[in-house]
């Protein structure tokens, strides 16, 4: 049997601001140890967007966006699906991030707690997840929940000093198990962490029953493709979400409609103006849409569109919003103006030409 220790997500949101600050020699280091397989990027969008709020092509936009700077930067793409903390999945996810997407596994944490303890049972918390009905098997993919959200097994926070004994749970098929180990606010010493896991990989293998080791999803997957096993077919949504009785998290559908509102019609509006952004051609010193973009793939975040965040970081996402629209707005009051040019103005001409293209 194998205890695959592991797997953690960075959202390109944070990832690249860290990035930018960075000296040539830490890049440096860190894509030879994306290129080595220590270091992985699973899921790749700008972050982890809800399942419910959002547009779907919004989704796709904020995936795109933190996709591209991967691949412009590393030449990789990424393999899995880490949707572990949204409030409840839609089937529309295992058709964007499989068909779509490409990606060869999805995991997350939240599904409701009667469904996790009867799939326990069953050994069905990994699934084939169908999720259109009129594509079929070309728009499936493998998906897990965890059976513990996606924290770490009982007794083995080690910020806390708890050192309660293992206990192995035979709720999977095959015999690879995947903990996750850290959660919210709870990986903030990290030598810590490392220091106990080494012993407890060391100690665990010493038994001979188990081989315990560092991984990552990606490799977790393979293991699971490599065992040919059947799994359970699941066609449906993994809502509602009640993490126990009487607690249902529906009520996030409508909670902050001013936000949510504002999120749709900038959607709208970014949808318009970079459709214009390419008619009149990008310039380096002239407005873009990029701060729009990177303010709609954050908006998107579980915790954000959701209408589940604080006040103050409520107001702080409509503020990016807005100052994305300000600069956007000046780069579409431009491309207009070139449209209704006569198209002697140097700066119009090449949208000229491409907006009366596009009308043939």
């Amino acid at each position: 049997m194998e205890l695959i220790l592991g797997a953690y997500v960075l959202l390109q949101a944070f990832f690249q601001r860290w990035w930018r600050d960075q000296s040539e020699l830490m890049q440096n280091t860190v894509k030879q140890l994306v290129n080595s397989g220590q270091l992985e990027f699973i899921n790749g969008g700008m972050c982890m967007h809800d399942e419910a709020a959002p547009h779907y092509i919004d989704m796709v936009d904020q995936t795109t966006l933190g996709h591209r700077f991967i691949k412009e930067e590393f030449n990789v793409t990424p393999r899995i699906g880490w949707q572990i903390d949204p409030f409840g999945h839609s089937a529309v996810q295992a058709y964007l991030l499989g068909a779509e997407v490409g990606f060869d596994s999805l995991f997350f944490g939240r599904i409701d707690y009667q469904d996790i303890a009867k799939r326990k049972l069953e050994k069905s918390l990994e699934v084939v997840w169908q999720g259109s009905k009129s594509l079929s098997s070309s728009a499936q993919i493998f998906a897990g929940a965890f059976p513990r959200n996606y924290e770490p097994p009982t007794g083995f926070y080690f910020e806390v000093g708890d050192d309660s004994p293992i206990v192995q749970a035979n709720i999977t098929r095959t015999n690879h198990i995947m903990w996750t180990m850290g959660t919210d606010f709870k990986y903030q010493y990290a030598h810590t962490w490392y220091r106990n896991m080494d012993k407890l990989i060391h100690y665990v293998n010493q038994d001979g029953r188990v081989n315990a080791l560092y991984s990552t999803p990606t490799i977790y997957t393979d293991a699971k493709y490599a065992e040919h096993q059947s799994w359970p077919l699941k066609t449906d949504d993994y809502f509602p979400y009640a993490d126990r009785l009487n607690a249902y998290w529906t009520g996030y559908f409508t909670s902050r409609p001013g936000l949510k509102g504002y999120v749709r019609v900038m959607s709208g509006y970014y949808l318009a103006a970079r459709q214009l952004e390419f008619f009149r051609g990008r310039s380096e010193k002239g407005p873009t849409t990029d701060s729009l973009g990177d303010a709609l793939a954050i908006a998107q975040h579980h915790d954000a569109v959701s209408g589940t965040s604080k006040q103050h970081v409520a107001d702080d996402y409509a503020k990016r919003l807005f100052i994305g629209y300000k600069e956007a707005e000046e780069l579409v009051a431009a491309s207009l103006a070139c449209m209704v040019d006569s198209g002697l103005k140097s700066g119009c001409r090449s949208s000229v030409t491409k907006f009366q293209q596009a009308k043939q």
